[in-house]
């Protein structure tokens, strides 16, 4: 039994080929996980980037959004009348709505007196906003004119405030050329848009945009029922409310912020096309490195054919090893991009983490590149004649 299947057992031939010469098999390795390195970091700055385009919207204590049909990005929001939003309480579906004033408002830094754009959020203290339970409470102390709450997790452009307000400082600055005390933290993150965020009273917004409508707002938020459709209970709402505001569901007010930086700006574009690049330099590295080993080898495999060996088996030894070096390429590359993006999201904050459809992505952009460079790379040992190399 042990000698019938030892007679039987298989050389791993396309191993024993590849590791012959251990530095050019480290070099490849090498180049391979540099380009899966390249291709993830490429694609994990442009999925971070479009995540980081939504990180207030999905925070929102929302099943509907309204805005204003001119409204491009939330760079630049665009008011509707807030009549609209009180005009979608007659559909029975709605339980409740909050209308927001949303504006990129200029911050002072209290310690360099030098001024930034940071997100500004105006909201009826006693209206849900977020689904962050712990901001109903920190809501309240908003109903004081001129009080904002930070967000702790803002860039370090705006200034130490976080540190100042926990070691019991009064926190004062100007914003919008008025003086606004911080009077809370909360936790939202910055987006691709904004570097920081506040969030204050409708009141203080509006003293502090003086020229701005009060029967105005740039963003309608719309609470349903439980059990509601929200598709259902848009496009009602789509019929019921005049063409001067548009109605998204919250998933898709999200995927409009990313629609807008994919396809409005060079982003989207510059990112693939850095993806592109790796694979490209992928498939040189993997090209040559099975070429050269086909080449130096080329003796033997004419040797294997004269015995009788059929072609299509020798070039399945050199697709096994296009398919080794993909699969021992991946490796390093998959953990080098994971400390890569812990790197990124601890020095920009970006939404940068390594999501399983990502993973498979580049596992088979480098499983293409190492069969792709194997299927070139077999027409060298197709085109090799025994009677001629001998």
């Amino acid at each position: 039994m042990l000698a019938r299947l030892w007679r039987g057992r298989r050389i791993p031939l396309a191993w024993l080929l590849l590791t012959r010469q251990p530095v050019r098999l480290a070099v490849a390795l090498a180049g391979i996980a540099f380009a899966g390195i390249l291709m993830f970091m490429q694609l994990g700055f442009r999925d971070g980037l479009f995540e980081a385009s939504i990180t207030v919207h999905k925070q929102f204590d929302a099943d509907l959004v309204l805005i204003s049909p001119r409204t491009m990005s939330s760079i630049g929001m665009a008011a509707f009348p807030r009549r609209r939003l009180v005009q979608a309480m007659a559909d029975p579906a709605v339980r409740g709505i909050t209308p927001v004033h949303w504006n990129l408002l200029l911050w002072r830094n209290p310690d360099t007196r030098s001024t930034r754009s940071i997100l500004t959020l105006g909201f009826e203290p006693g209206d849900p906003l977020f689904l962050d339970p712990a901001l109903t409470e920190k809501a309240r102390l908003l109903t004081e004119k001129g009080r904002v709450l930070f967000d702790e997790q803002s860039r370090q452009e705006f200034g130490p405030i976080a540190e100042r307000f926990r070691a019991g400082e009064v926190v004062e600055t100007e914003l919008a050329g008025s003086r606004v005390r911080v009077v809370g933290l909360v936790a939202m993150g910055p987006s691709f848009g904004a570097d920081g965020n506040l969030l204050t009273s409708r009141e203080t917004f509006l003293s502090l945009m003086p020229q701005t409508p009060p029967g105005s707002i740039e963003l309608g938020l719309i609470r349903l029922v439980p059990g509601a459709d929200p598709e259902a209970v848009a496009e009602r709402l789509r019929r019921l409310l005049p063409p001067d505001v548009t109605v998204f569901t919250k998933a898709a007010f999200e995927e409009f912020e990313k629609t807008y930086w994919r396809t409005s700006t060079a982003i989207g574009f510059i990112f693939t096309l850095g993806a592109a690049m790796g694979f490209v330099v992928g498939c040189v590295i993997v090209y040559q490195i099975l070429y050269s080993d086909v080449s130096d080898h080329l003796a033997e495999y004419a040797t294997l054919m004269a015995m009788g060996y059929p072609l299509p088996r020798l070039l399945g030894v050199v697709a096994r090893e296009g398919l080794l070096l993909a699969v021992l390429g991946y490796v390093p590359a998959y953990l080098a991009g994971q400390g890569l993006y812990a790197l990124v999201r601890s020095g920009t904050r970006l939404p940068v983490f390594m999501d399983p459809q990502r993973a498979w992505l580049v596992f088979g952009m480098i499983l293409a590149m190492g069969m792709g460079s194997a299927a070139l790379a077999m027409r060298r040992l197709a085109d090799a004649d025994p009677a001629e190399i001998f």
